[in-house]
């Protein structure tokens, strides 16, 4: 009977650790996801278009695999790993919208082939740099328990939002000289990378709110990145 009443136990630890696993490596495809867009920013490599294509299948997959495990696991753990897998499930959420925002953008440059003046794709680059690096360190914080890298990473938000700025100032005063359409889809896919790195903001909040217990949501800036 003793060894029958632990099994339970042990399926669902088993079933848990699954699920935070899958989220780890979700992070890993989103920032795989970003890299591979940069390179497709550069010089047009189809094998980066088809790595960003799958990225984005991988993180489907791996959204319905959490979605379908969670509800069992979740009812037959304690309240701390209980907050994990809640965490989990938000991560995964962002993750897998990051992955359709960033092959979104990778179809828009692969069937529009917008002409990309060298200082506007430098910035959709450093964009999507900083995003790597930011999802690089929230997956550090996650794995190692460091609340100091989300924190570090709203810290960084704001240099995404330059870059855009910058993006759109260059696009509308291009598009006033020259009338083109070009310049209509430079800003729709500088507007959605910058969502992107909206939704890593809010995985760096919600490492924050997991491992300090308070929600940084809706602060001021200043209040929350300290």
């Amino acid at each position: 009977m003793a060894l029958q009443s632990t099994l339970p136990s042990r399926t669902h630890k088993l079933a848990s650790s699954e699920i935070k696993d899958k989220s780890a490596k979700a992070f890993l495809v989103a920032r795989d996801a970003v890299a591979n867009l940069q390179e497709f920013i550069d010089d047009s490599s189809r094998m980066a278009f088809l790595t960003v294509k799958e990225c984005e299948r991988e993180l489907d997959q791996l959204e319905r695999e959490i979605d379908e495990q969670l509800p069992a696991a979740i009812t037959r753990v304690g309240e701390r790993k209980a907050r994990e897998l809640v965490a989990c499930l938000r991560f995964i959420t962002d993750l897998e919208r990051i992955g359709d925002l960033v092959w979104w953008i990778a179809k828009r440059i692969h069937d529009s082939r917008p002409k990309l003046r060298e200082r506007d794709a430098e910035a959709l680059k450093g964009m999507s740099e900083l995003i790597v690096s930011m999802l690089e360190e929230v997956h550090k914080g996650f794995l190692n328990g460091v609340v100091g890298a989300g924190h570090a990473v709203l810290a960084r938000d704001s240099k995404v939002d330059e870059l855009r700025s910058q993006i759109f100032k260059s696009q509308l005063e291009n598009s006033k000289r020259n009338n083109t359409l070009e310049s209509i889809d430079v800003l729709f896919m500088t507007q959605a990378l910058e969502r992107a790195g909206d939704h890593v903001t809010n995985l760096a909040e919600e490492l924050i709110h997991l491992l300090e217990g308070r929600s940084v949501r809706h602060l001021p800036k200043r209040l929350a990145d300290g």
